[in-house]
């Protein structure tokens, strides 16, 4: 136990003197910037959610208002039809009333008239049909308009949302045919302690520390740096994809003295180090990475036993594919 102990301690020196404070406090900004953007990205999906779901709301309005103004213009057409007919009725009658007072101008005054009391009553009518009906025309004009601008409204909304939803499909696509990849190039360590997992169209690929790491050390074994270089050959050949390392390990507390001050330390050492293999003679743009412990906060099994504890000490490569589109037309629109 004692030789044990000079070795952690002396392990422990080695590694600070190899990483220097400012080192380690640029590790730690970058910690904090990784999840500033990992909560901006939670927000903006989050966002993009609402958004979608208010807009499809909209749109199911707009679709019942164009079919209330659809149906109120064909009525206002159909009585605009009857207007007329009756228009011309009365126009008819109005010319058989003439003729008959031509006719009958020799007749009596008594009839002549009543003929004329009949013709002023037509005319007033016949002029109230008039404004009736132009009223209903300057209406039916009007409803035209609304009509027409509601369309030119819901096509823009549906051309956005169709927009909207063909990113995510090619978003979701994306996630679906890296997973395969990624499952493929790590076939044969799924049953070594690996597992590729789809979530919220992100990629987990989650390593248990049996496949990387020895208890409370941050070295990669040969086994765990083979699977990393299948890993990093897929990685190469998907550019456009963001790669987050998350170290997490168990509740237990670290033994005193040794190389790290507590279990997120650890974890974030841990990530740091998949993040050298990953960069280790490959083509990966380091902007790309992002290291960062979670320490035991996030167990996958809240459970007290040796099995639960065995799953949360992990390290989870997270997948994410670019969404540079989607946030491109949120900003425009």
């Amino acid at each position: 136990m004692k030789k044990v102990n000079k070795l952690v301690v002396l392990f422990g020196l080695i590694l600070l003197s190899c990483v220097t404070p400012r080192q380690f406090k640029e590790l730690q900004q970058e910690n904090k910037d990784c999840d500033e953007e990992r909560g901006q990205l939670k927000s903006e999906n989050e966002k993009l959610t609402v958004e979608n779901t208010e807009l499809k709301s909209k749109v199911e309005v707009s679709n019942k208002n164009i079919s209330r103004f659809a149906e109120d213009s064909l009525r206002k057409m159909a009585e605009h039809d009857q207007l007329q007919k009756n228009y011309s009725e009365l126009i008819r009658r109005y010319e058989d009333l003439i003729n008959a007072q031509e006719a009958n101008e020799k007749g009596s005054e008594l009839e002549t008239k009543k003929l004329l009391e009949q013709l002023k009553i037509t005319q007033a009518t016949l002029h109230n049909k008039e404004d009736e009906l132009n009223k209903l025309s300057r209406t039916l004009d009007n409803k035209k308009d609304n009509l027409i601008s509601l369309k030119l409204e819901l096509e823009k909304r549906n051309a956005r949302l169709i927009e909207l939803e063909n990113i995510l499909f090619k978003k979701d696509s994306a996630a679906n045919a890296l997973k395969l990849k990624v499952s493929d190039a790590l076939l044969g360590f799924e049953n070594q302690g690996l597992s590729v997992t789809l979530k919220n169209g992100k990629v987990y690929v989650s390593l248990e520390e049996k496949l990387l790491f020895e208890s409370g050390r941050t070295e990669v074994g040969i086994k765990g740096t083979n699977a990393l270089k299948k890993l990093v050959k897929v990685l190469e050949q998907n550019a456009d994809i963001n790669i987050m390392i998350e170290g997490h390990t168990d509740d237990v507390p670290l033994i005193p003295g040794s190389a790290f001050e507590d279990n997120w330390e650890l974890s974030v050492a841990r990530a740091t180090a998949i993040v050298r293999i990953l960069l280790d003679g490959s083509k990966i743009n380091p902007k790309r990475l992002i290291a960062s412990g979670r320490g035991e906060f996030m167990p996958v099994d809240p459970g007290k036993s040796s099995e639960a504890r065995q799953k949360n000490r992990r390290t989870e490569i997270i997948l994410t594919p670019k969404l540079d589109e989607l946030f491109e037309i949120l900003e425009t629109n």
